[in-house]
């Protein structure tokens, strides 16, 4: 057999691990189990919310950004790993859940999430230099762009958008009792996805256990430090309940305590500090982008991470993360 063939072989014998680890990279985890997991969370909740359509579109997503890295022949050790697939599978989670249900929104799905991939090799390499990688940032910047452009293609019409206005932060009427506190931490789990279910949270954070237990606490950490953080501000008690506040924390804390950072006690500080500013930064950039009726998205994160990251202090990062 010669070398392109074993090549080839191998390539899609692995496909469906491939596949599986671009889903567990959205929370940093080479681990084909763990994108299952997720997998599977994003399939209950989306269909706990009647829009199955977002499941469906995550795994169009991954396969059609893993695919275009195969095609551009990026380098295979990227491939395998699964960061080809971690943007794309955001990108068909955000398109059905913010756009309408039309051929013309899977055609543009399908076009932006190839388009993540060569996005995230190029932003890659812009920001080598300074030792960051690019994150989740090519999914946030390539679908604000489609967002963006959906007010005008009535294609894609933003039918689940909100309309253009300026958020106040009214404090809405909230349940605090312990229950609906642990479906609020949690939600703040499962929006990492988009998905608005506390069970979802829950596979999440299986999923984070069975490939690192560190990032599965501070995970859970974070979660909890941007539920008080928001609640201590009287943040939009709608938000607050949808978990909208948690998800960006959540892969803050992920990165700066599990991921990139070793494990002392200079770390956690430095880690939590994030996850708290993080939350700021959310609330910073909902007030920018709502006259627009455009999401943050994963975009508090990527901000605030670079933020506590470019500094590159000695004593929490023991390895270069540009190789990741």
């Amino acid at each position: 057999m010669t070398t392109s063939n074993h090549y080839l072989t191998s390539s899609v014998r692995e496909f469906p691990r491939t596949l599986f680890r671009g889903i567990g990279q959205v929370m940093f985890q080479d681990n084909w189990l763990t994108g299952l997991l997720f997998l599977c969370g994003i399939f209950w909740g989306a269909y706990e919310e009647n829009l199955g359509i977002v499941a469906w579109g995550a795994l169009i997503g991954v396969v059609v950004s893993t695919l275009t890295g195969y095609i551009l022949c990026l380098p295979d050790e990227k491939g395998a790993n699964g960061l080809w697939g971690f943007n794309g599978v955001l990108v068909g989670c955000a398109f059905p859940t913010f756009m309408g249900n039309t051929i013309w929104m899977w055609i543009a799905l399908v076009l932006c999430s190839a388009m993540t991939t060569w996005v995230r090799t190029g932003l890659d390499n812009i920001l080598r230099p300074w030792k960051v990688s690019s994150f989740t940032f090519p999914f946030v910047m390539s679908t604000w762009f489609f967002l963006l452009a959906a007010r005008l293609f009535s294609g894609m019409p933003p039918v689940h958008m909100s309309t253009p206005e300026f958020a106040h932060g009214i404090q809405e009427s909230l349940n605090l009792d312990f229950g609906s506190l642990v479906v609020y931490w949690l939600k703040g789990i499962s929006q990492v996805f988009l998905i608005n279910s506390w069970v979802t949270g829950v596979f999440f954070l299986a999923g984070l256990a069975v490939s690192s237990w560190r990032a599965a606490f501070w995970c859970a950490v974070s979660s909890a430090l941007a539920l008080a953080t928001v609640l201590f501000w009287h943040g939009p008690g709608g938000d607050i309940a949808d978990g909208l506040y948690g998800f960006s924390a959540v892969l803050t804390g992920i990165a700066l305590g599990a991921t990139y950072c070793n494990n002392s006690w200079k770390t956690w500080i430095w880690t939590v500090i994030g996850v708290v500013v993080t939350v700021f930064i959310q609330a910073a950039m909902n007030a920018f982008f709502s006259p627009m009726g455009l999401p943050t998205l994963t975009g508090p994160f990527c901000v605030a991470t670079w933020i506590f990251l470019f500094p590159d202090y000695s004593f929490f990062r023991p390895k270069p993360v540009a190789d990741k």
